[in-house]
């Protein structure tokens, strides 16, 4: 099913059972489905048609909790709306804001990818963990240039995005193989850099990542190996420049194990941990290649100390809409 045939529900629902997957692609498609459905409900009253919007992008808020590029993509699709001078125009801006979020985030992977693919040695060994669009494009961009000897793609349980992105590698020719995710610290003395992307980005540098991804840093950290961050700049959260910490997803049960098999036993499925600025050594943005304790300069470069100052995050990080 093509994204324009998909009601702005099946979408949220996509995204809510992660049919939808990848930060990036999450933003992208919330930020569609507003538009659709704004483009299906226009009516002349303003006030009520900006309330029914409001109330479908909190639900679209609500299905992922922590991904910052959700947030990103509702709030920068409804920039501007409430100075809008009838409904006509509030679909325009929606249209408008979405287009430019979209295209721009897709730009903005091209960018990472030239980048990154710069720091990755001659003749490596890659270690990457989960499905990443922006570590995807950098490692096949790598590859282009000649520099990829092999890419450990870890299996990234319990959903195994790991094995889409083996498939990925695999079918652009680039040498991979799939290790289960225990098995990193055996293969890292092999690895010469690890590529990972990011769900989001603290102002103090910690990155947010599927689980696992901090074990990760701690064992290229002990063995010297460059850890490095790909990500998009509308993955860095305002809101932990306010202090506010990100809500780590816990997710159903029903992911790792049946529990009718093993009646008594808790289960506990966390989606991300957090990898804190020093196992780091480098974030690529399409803006640059940072240190992660710049984290907070791009903050203020997204959002801007005026606008920063202004928010309201008093309801959670559903508080902008």
């Amino acid at each position: 099913m093509s994204e324009e045939s998909m009601t702005p529900e099946e979408i949220l629902d996509g995204i809510r059972k992660m049919r939808i997957r990848g930060a990036a692609e999450i933003g992208r498609r919330a930020s569609l489905a507003i538009r659709l459905h704004a483009e299906g409900t226009l009516v002349s009253d303003k006030g009520e048609y900006i309330s029914d919007i409001k109330r479908f992008a909190r639900d679209a808020l609500s299905t992922r909790p922590t991904a910052v590029t959700l947030w990103t993509g509702v709030t920068m699709t409804l920039r501007g709306i409430e100075d809008a001078r009838d409904s006509e125009e509030v679909l325009e801006r929606i249209r408008v804001n979405s287009e430019r979020f979209i295209n721009e985030s897709k730009l903005a992977i091209g960018a990472i990818a030239e980048m990154a693919a710069k720091r990755v040695p001659n003749d490596a060994t890659i270690l990457t963990h989960c499905n990443s669009t922006a570590a995807v494009a950098t490692i096949l961009r790598a590859h282009e240039l000649g520099k990829v000897k092999m890419v450990y793609a870890t299996e990234s349980r319990p959903k195994r995005q790991g094995l889409i992105t083996a498939r990925q590698l695999s079918e652009r020719g680039v040498p991979v193989t799939l290790i289960v995710d225990s098995a990193a610290r055996f293969h890292m003395k092999s690895v010469d850099i690890v590529i990972v992307g990011a769900d989001a980005v603290a102002s103090n540098g910690a990155v947010i990542n599927k689980i696992g991804t901090s074990q990760i840093a701690l064992i290229a950290h002990e063995r010297r190996v460059p850890f490095m961050v790909v990500a998009e700049t509308i993955k860095f959260s305002p809101h932990t420049f306010k202090g506010e910490l990100v809500k780590i997803e816990e997710r159903d049960a029903s992911e790792v194990v049946d529990l009718k098999d093993y009646p008594g036993v808790a289960v506990s499925n966390p989606v991300f941990d957090a990898t804190p600025a020093d196992y780091i050594d480098a974030i690529v943005t399409e803006v640059g290649v940072i240190p992660a304790t710049a984290a907070y300069e791009i903050v203020l470069h997204n959002e801007g100390v005026k606008v920063l100052s202004n928010l309201d995050f008093s309801g959670g990080w559903s508080g902008a809409v």
